[in-house]
């Protein structure tokens, strides 16, 4: 006797759109929610006299989206995940103070305010300035962050030798599928790590980047140059490493520090 083959019959395109109208409306309620729970938050702070201080957390943001890619997903991919829930963190941190973008594109600004965006959300109002002095001093305001391009043609980040308050707190952007490195994140917050960073370390050694990667080799610390400009090189270091730390002491250069350090793509 024959097999029969049973065919699944596909469902209607009335009956798709409406589970698609059932699951937006249940979406909605879900995103009203969480931004109700926001507000609870900001309340929360005020009434412990904490409302003050910048709510900005990249390291439990990085902790939480890493959470969310590892759990398993038919369709939503990490970009749309991740793009969705910037969105919602950076309207719960706008509900919680002041919250602000200032942005140095240098010569292809369009680039990096859409890289702001994209990291940071709509929420924010955001400035584009011409100058990265004057994007960095408006990270020193409260709620201030600074987006500013990694070029050749500025060494801003070694400003941050001097300027100890500011720290390097992101890198953009944070999916290594959107594109190389071009443009790091800077606030006055205090800089945690999350398991997988990269520690930025600023030096004036004059000999050659692959020279100094190989002493910071010799000594434990694997380094690779991100951009050299002004006679100073930034390089990115693969692991969180604290300002004092000894290993970096012995480093070539005189005029050396670690500026801030970022989560690592969440997709590499």
């Amino acid at each position: 006797m024959g097999t029969q083959r049973v065919h699944a019959k596909s469902p209607s395109l009335e009956a798709v759109r409406a589970r698609i109208d059932a699951v937006d409306a249940e979406l909605l309620r879900l995103v009203d929610e969480r931004a109700s729970l926001a507000r609870e938050v900001a309340e929360a702070k005020r009434a412990a006299g904490d409302d003050g201080r910048f709510g900005l957390r990249p390291a439990r943001e990085a902790l939480l989206l890493r959470r969310l890619l590892a759990t398993p997903r038919q369709s939503a991919n990490a970009q749309l995940t991740v793009r969705l829930w910037r969105e919602l963190m950076s309207d719960s941190l706008a509900q919680q103070g002041p919250f602000h973008l200032a942005v140095w594109g240098a010569t292809n600004p369009a680039r990096v305010v859409e890289l702001a965006r994209g990291h940071f959300g709509a929420a924010p109002p955001l400035v584009p300035f011409a100058k990265p002095e004057a994007a960095l001093a408006e990270a020193k305001t409260p709620g201030g962050v600074a987006v500013l391009a990694l070029t050749p043609d500025s060494a801003w980040w070694g400003r941050l030798l001097v300027e100890r308050t500011l720290s390097v707190v992101a890198s953009l952007p944070c999916l290594a599928s959107l594109g190389p490195q071009a443009a790091l994140a800077v606030a006055e917050i205090e800089v945690e790590p999350t398991g997988g960073d990269e520690t930025y370390w600023v030096t004036d050694a004059g000999s050659s980047a692959a020279k100094i990667e190989t002493a910071l080799a010799g000594d434990g610390v694997a380094a690779h140059l991100i951009v050299e400009a002004g006679g100073l090189k930034l390089f990115g270091l693969a692991g969180f490493y604290q300002r004092d730390d000894e290993r970096l002491a012995r480093a070539p250069g005189q005029l050396t520090g670690v500026i801030g350090a970022s989560p690592t793509p969440f997709d590499l």
